[in-house]
């Protein structure tokens, strides 16, 4: 089967974007402010945007199943506060379990935090519990820049992020490191800021030592890595300058990397540099890039094609597009055993 590992409700119904510009009204007015109770969507129009979007290209694509979270440019968590981002998560993250219960053997479920810049990510705890106990999520987006792009937390190797990552070793389950939208105008959203994340969380990584303190965390480095593979040689220099051990034991026992490539070549790369053991399939597809490449008359995100005309071994690619998401996602793995899967 074909796993894909980044998906986001990016077609979810109006009626969600009009309740969140709602509550964006009301943050000088709190009484204006909507309420949980005020947001109503029917199963019907959660169909209407799926069956003719994400399940009709994953139809098309011969993709079987898709890790599903909320929106990540809508995760926004420089918005408001505390408050604001927990409401906000709450609906997100109920939404995508929903899709999921429609459509239990195509979607499983993964949350977003209701992170906000300069708070406690210790606040995160309870929505992420709720969704792991009561949503059967498998994974989680973890947001190292919740400012938006003027990068004010502290790096992922610090202190401040351990009440999380000891939840995540707790429930045995990984995070995407996925930042959201940017509000620096230096850095478009998906073609810098995506990219930057990508590239910096890496090197925050290299430059630390959490995975002594956490040998058994599991992170999920979206959009190829962004510029890792690429400069691949210079992160094992600064590894070696740094006195680190090199990068196979220091960091890709617990750092992974999904194929959101949207070229060939910079597939291939990703393919010849990065062990295929840590490497999972994905395309976000109905994401940052939706439109045909002239070049070749088929869609940039179609990231199957590029897996399939890469020099892979039948074994790498059974493990790039089913056996390494299974061992990464252990609770996904639970799920479709459960299944007969």
């Amino acid at each position: 089967m074909i796993i894909d590992c980044h998906g986001h409700y990016t077609t979810a119904p109006p009626a969600l974007a009009a309740w969140r510009d709602q509550q964006i009204a009301a943050l000088d007015d709190p009484g204006a402010a909507p309420t949980r109770a005020d947001l109503r969507i029917s199963d019907d129009e959660l169909r209407e945007t799926i069956e003719p979007n994400q399940l009709r290209l994953m139809d098309e694509r011969g993709i079987d199943l898709t890790i599903f979270s909320p929106r990540a440019s809508f995760m926004a968590h420089h918005v408001g506060g505390f408050e604001t981002s927990a409401e906000w998560a709450a609906i997100c993250n109920e939404l995508c379990h929903r899709v999921s219960t429609l459509y239990p053997e195509r979607f499983a479920p993964a949350a977003m935090l209701p992170q906000s810049p300069g708070v406690d990510p210790a606040t995160c705890i309870p929505e992420l519990t709720r969704c792991v106990e009561e949503y059967g999520a498998v994974a989680l987006n973890l947001n190292p820049d919740p400012s938006g792009g003027h990068w004010t937390a502290p790096p992922l190797t610090d202190r401040s992020w351990y009440p999380i990552y000891e939840k995540m070793v707790e429930y045995d389950i990984p995070a995407m490191v996925h930042v959201s939208t940017s509000v620096n105008p230096a850095f478009h959203t998906t073609g810098a800021h995506y990219l930057n994340a990508d590239t910096t969380a890496f090197m925050q990584l290299v430059q630390g030592d959490l995975f002594a303190d956490f040998p058994t965390l599991r992170l999920v480095i979206p959009h190829g890595g962004g510029a890792v593979p690429y400069h691949w040689g210079r992160f094992r220099g600064l590894a070696m300058a740094l006195g680190k051990p090199e990068l196979e034991e220091h960091v890709l026992n617990n750092v992974f990397f999904d194929t959101c490539v949207y070229h060939q070549p910079g597939s291939d790369l990703l393919f010849d540099v990065i062990p295929a053991r840590n490497i999972l399939f994905a395309s976000e597809m109905i994401g940052a890039v939706r439109s045909v490449d002239p070049r070749t008359g088929h869609h940039f995100d179609d990231t199957r094609r590029y897996a399939e005309a890469a020099k892979l071994s039948e074994e790498d690619w059974t493990a790039i597009r089913e056996h390494n998401a299974r061992t990464v996602y252990p609770r996904l793995d639970a799920l479709l055993k459960g299944q007969g899967r």
